[in-house]
């Protein structure tokens, strides 16, 4: 399936091998713009990843700032609500790795309403990369289908694969989080202004790359 024009999916679309028509196929991503790519997230979240690591309290202790780099809520109060506690104190590898294909298991691991976090640990980097994040209120369900996200990973795997780099890539759920759904969206979001987690549309604009398809 083609990804539509200016959705996040064309930061790797010069990569794809599947295009139909006639004239020859874009030139790979170079290895360096991939690194280069990688390395700008990597800058912002291996210190998160890092606070995470030391525990809850210095988590929190780093203040309601850290990782809120721009603003999607209507809400100026949402860096100090109980929210954005938990969502500080949240390590995203506490939770269980689980392959991006568990959904076609005979039984699902989860149920119900989750977070899930979507990550890459690359060989060669100090630390992860927190791809994307999102919310559900079925957790055995929601990455069943059509989804924006999979056609982002299938995308970028297939840039590295073709510079030679590999991809270590797999979804966690986190269940204690709200049950209705206008509180999983807050911590969502909460979750995205802190990590920036490239493949989430709100943070677009600032990872966009110099090796992107979009005409803009």
């Amino acid at each position: 399936m083609t990804t539509p024009p200016g959705r996040q999916g064309d930061l790797f679309a010069a990569a794809s091998t599947g295009a139909a028509g006639p004239g020859p196929l874009p030139p790979p991503l170079l290895r360096q713009q991939l690194l280069r790519w990688q390395e700008r997230l990597l800058a912002h979240q291996q210190p998160l990843f890092a606070l995470a690591a030391a525990g809850p309290a210095a988590a929190l202790a780093a203040g309601p700032s850290q990782g809120l780099l721009f603003q999607t809520s209507a809400n100026p109060t949402d860096g100090g609500s109980p929210g954005h506690d938990r969502a500080s104190s949240l390590n995203p590898l506490d939770l269980q790795a689980q392959s991006l294909t568990f959904w076609r298991w005979p039984s699902a691991p989860q149920q119900g309403a989750a977070i899930y976090l979507v990550l890459d640990r690359p060989t060669g980097l100090p630390s992860p990369l927190l791809l994307y994040v999102g919310e559900t209120g079925c957790a055995d369900r929601r990455w069943k289908g059509d989804h924006d996200c999979k056609s982002y990973l299938a995308a970028y795997s297939e840039a590295l694969s073709r510079a030679d780099l590999a991809t270590s890539l797999s979804i966690r759920f986190w269940s204690d989080v709200p049950s209705d759904g206008r509180g999983r969206r807050r911590l969502e979001q909460t979750l995205i202004r802190r990590w920036l987690p490239p493949f989430n549309k709100e943070t677009r604009e600032r990872w966009a790359t110099p090796f992107t398809a979009d005409p803009g």
